[in-house]
């Protein structure tokens, strides 16, 4: 079941006390590239097609070569079933009109009982499907009804819409089904030859990779990817003492809600178990050959369109005396109040997804309540004696049982108040990566600075004459994405969450030449407590909460439970006023190759001209040193010269592999440095960094200049060796970066991580040198083209040969 953990903080951060450090490593960078733009309007841009073709283009193509269009990337076989076994039965994939004759997309229109659950642990999906029939405008949008198996059939069907982190998606099948016994395997209409929710799920399992992928979730998924909307979650005991109030104004404005009961076991319909699917299709096969049904009550004689039996679906879910199924999810499809004997009672319509199994209780389809209800209040709550899965039941026995409460809105607004407000959507998309900018929740103050970092400015506060405080109201959602897709390369949902911190512009430093703000140090979270966070960090694809807090500038810090998990996410900021939302410390200027903060740009790096508290104290010792220091580094520059003359030569210049010889003569003197020695492509970066004449060797005068940026970066190193291992944690890096003056953007603090650190996440010295070699050439080159100092360029297309070359050679 998705797992709750209150990120209990190790250390308190209180102004003025000060946490114990802990071993471990500070550095790292944030990850995310996305810019800011509206959700909601996004809804109406084009909608990305499928691969290079639209389903238009597919249509017409098969009309004209009279062909049934069969999907290359969901093809029928066990590929698009299953991922983690082999079905122990084969699996017959049929065309609707194999299965039935005159089959129909939609019969009568798309309701939420049409829909009946097959053998995949799928419920949550199909409540949300139920919910979604509620809004016609919603099912429009993702189920086309101009799609028939009569008119201009071509066996190809398509599914708008469907709302992808930030983007949405139209969804291409063709119309092969999987069948048993000539049955439906999963999703399946109550009517045998309706065939809208069945092709529906296929689309949701090509969306994830395959049919198994659908097993286990939380129905906000699904309603999310219907809607583009943002999710609240509530455990019914402790939801607010206005819960009804807000349940009724989420179905009155659109909303998509569903419920659930957690089992025994604390098993809830959210999660994944690991089951054996081959036991799951033998139950399917031993149920069809015993035919083992549940036979409704209703006579269907004299109609035309007979329903699907279908088979109750036992692998997770526990039915209760009552009627009720633990571990399952549930459609709420309304909140009512009806006139009981003189008094006002609250009632609330729900439909368990398998179209069947129903509540047993007060209010229930044949229960006495209803004899005190009179006609018209009958018709008006749509009070049906019939085994279709739906049915009331007081409040009162909804909030006894049940355990969990989901609410899409399609705005953030529609729970609070009776006029539909506006509201400002940013969309920022990131990425956690291991040893970089993966740096866990505030448990872990050595890493937790190093998570991705957003900007958050409100700017004003809510329009409330009734609120006497000034105030802003936002709401931040954060999900990881991608995780259900990926479950066949054995991925899982992370536990996330988020914190908010309140920043000024001393917090933040100064800002570059460009306005970005620096990523916020390890310091700042030590000695500062957050403003706002997430009630608890919990293993849902998404996590979300409203916040009412004073105009101002915060800083939203997205992270997973533990450090090093790697994972890429989206952050939604939804703000009632006008605010600004971005990533902190990223450079999104086209067509910049690089962004340079030319005050503190790369430049001839002294020993100790370094950024940073600690580079200036270095400075102040140096100053400090006897001038028998000076004299010995006099003797060193002599060793150098009579070692540079013996491998060198009469010419007195130096080759890749005899700069090597070089060097790692000197590294070996230095045992606090480990390090295997340099690496010949090493060596030949750093040839191609300082020849000036292009012959491929370097002079002695070369060779010192070369040396003095070694011996400064390998200050640096030191510093950042804070357990003398003779390597730097990659975490580390951001700042080792920053001290040699360079300033890059989020994601070259991922890409070096990813390039020179080892399984471990720790850089030995020379790949760090490397890296500085590599950084400080392209930065030559990057001011050599920056010809009037404002840090940015554009490049004709013989600078930019021009720039590859000087990149290639490095």
């Amino acid at each position: 079941m998705p797992t709750a953990i209150n990120a209990t903080v190790a250390h308190q951060t209180a102004a003025g006390s000060v946490p114990s450090a802990t071993a471990g490593t500070t550095e790292g960078a944030g990850g995310g590239t996305g810019g800011i733009y509206s959700a909601i309007i996004s809804r109406n841009q084009p909608i990305i097609s499928v691969k290079e073709k639209t389903y238009e283009e597919l249509h017409k193509k098969c009309l004209e070569k009279n062909i049934l269009y069969e999907d290359p990337d969901f093809p029928p076989n066990e590929s698009s079933l299953f991922y983690s076994q082999k079905s122990p039965v084969k699996f017959e994939w049929k065309r609707p009109r194999e299965i039935c004759e005159n089959p129909r997309f939609i019969i009568g229109g798309a309701n939420r009982t049409d829909i009946c659950q097959g053998e995949l642990g799928n419920c949550w999906f199909l409540a949300a499907i139920a919910c979604l029939t509620l809004n016609k405008k919603l099912l429009c949008r993702v189920i086309p009804h101009d799609q028939s198996f009569i008119q201009n059939y071509a066996g190809i069907f398509h599914f708008q819409q469907f709302w992808r982190y930030g983007d949405w998606v139209d969804v291409v099948i063709d119309d092969c089904l999987p069948t048993y016994n000539n049955q439906l395997v999963f999703t399946k209409s109550s009517q045998r030859n309706e065939f809208w929710s069945a092709l529906l799920e296929k689309a949701y399992a090509k969306l994830h990779g395959s049919y198994e992928a659908l097993k286990g979730g939380n129905t906000t998924e699904a309603m999310e990817d219907f809607t583009g909307g943002v999710t609240e979650f509530y455990e019914i005991k402790d939801a607010p003492k206005d819960i009804y109030k807000i349940m009724k104004h989420a179905i009155d404005r659109g909303s998509l809600m569903a419920s659930s009961i957690d089992d025994d076991l604390g098993f809830s319909y959210g999660a994944a178990p690991r089951s054996n699917i081959g036991e799951l299709i033998a139950r399917m096969v031993k149920n069809q050959e015993n035919a083992q049904m549940t036979q409704p009550t209703v006579d269907y004689q004299g109609m035309e369109e007979r329903p699907a039996w279908t088979i109750v679906p036992m692998q997770y879910e526990t039915r209760m005396s009552c009627g009720l199924v633990k571990g399952h999810a549930y459609s709420v499809t309304a909140v009512e109040e009806v006139l009981f004997k003189g008094e006002k009672i609250r009632l609330i319509r729900l439909r368990n997804p398998w179209g069947q199994v129903e509540w047993n209780g007060a209010w229930s389809d044949k229960s006495e309540e209803w004899e005190s209800v009179n006609e018209a209040e009958k018709i008006r709550l749509q009070h049906k004696v019939v085994e279709d899965g739906e049915f009331w039941m007081s409040f009162q026995d909804f909030m006894r049982h049940f355990t969990k409460l989901e609410i899409c809105n399609l705005t953030p607004d529609t729970l609070e108040v009776d006029k539909l407000q506006t509201w400002t959507v940013s969309v920022n998309e990131g990425r956690w990566v291991r040893g970089c900018s993966a740096g866990g929740c505030r448990n872990y103050p050595d890493t937790f600075w190093t998570n991705p970092q957003y900007r958050l400015k409100l700017l004003e506060e809510d329009d409330d004459p009734e609120d006497e405080e000034v105030i802003c109201s936002f709401l931040v959602a954060l999900m990881q994405k991608n995780r259900r897709k990926e479950r066949k390369l054995g991925a899982h949902l992370y536990t996330i969450g988020f914190a908010i911190y309140e920043v000024t512009a001393l917090d933040f430093g100064l800002c570059t030449m460009h306005g970005t703000k620096h990523h916020l140090q390890k310091d700042f979270f030590l000695y500062n407590a957050s403003k706002a966070r997430s009630k608890t960090y919990i293993n849902m694809r998404e996590i979300s909460e409203r916040f009412r807090l004073p105009p101002s500038e915060y800083v939203i810090i997205p992270s997973t439970y533990d450090p090093h998990q790697e994972g890429e996410f989206i952050l939604r900021v939804f703000s009632e006023k006008r605010s600004l939302s971005e990533v902190i410390h990223s450079h999104h200027v086209a067509p910049i190759i690089f962004v340079s903060d030319r005050a503190n740009s790369n430049k001839e790096l002294t020993a100790d001209d370094n950024a940073g508290k600690d580079g200036e104290k270095a400075h102040a010792d140096e100053k400090k040193r006897s001038s028998k220091k000076a004299h010995e580094e006099s003797e060193e520059q002599k060793q150098f010269r009579n070692i540079f003359r013996q491998i060198a030569g009469d010419d007195m210049e130096i080759n890749a592999e005899e700069l090597r010889n070089v060097l790692n003569n000197v590294v070996k003197k230095h045992k606090d440095l480990r390090s295997e020695g340099f690496e010949l492509e090493s060596c030949r970066s750093m040839i191609a960094l300082m020849d000036t004449d292009g012959s491929g060797k370097i002079n002695f005068d070369e060779f010192r200049h070369l040396w003095d940026k070694i011996k400064s970066w390998q200050k640096i190193f030191k510093r950042y060796d804070t357990d003398h291992s003779g390597t730097i944690n990659s975490y580390e890096m951001r700042n080792a970066v920053k001290d040699a003056g360079f300033r890059l953007n989020n994601q070259l603090y991922d890409i070096i991580t990813m390039r020179y650190a080892d399984k471990n996440m720790n850089i030995d010295f020379d790949s760090f040198i490397c890296c500085f070699v590599r950084l400080d050439a392209m930065f030559r080159a990057f001011h050599a083209f920056d010809k009037d100092g404002d840090g940015i360029i554009k490049l004709n297309v013989l600078e930019v040969n021009c720039f590859i070359r000087v990149c290639l050679t490095q």
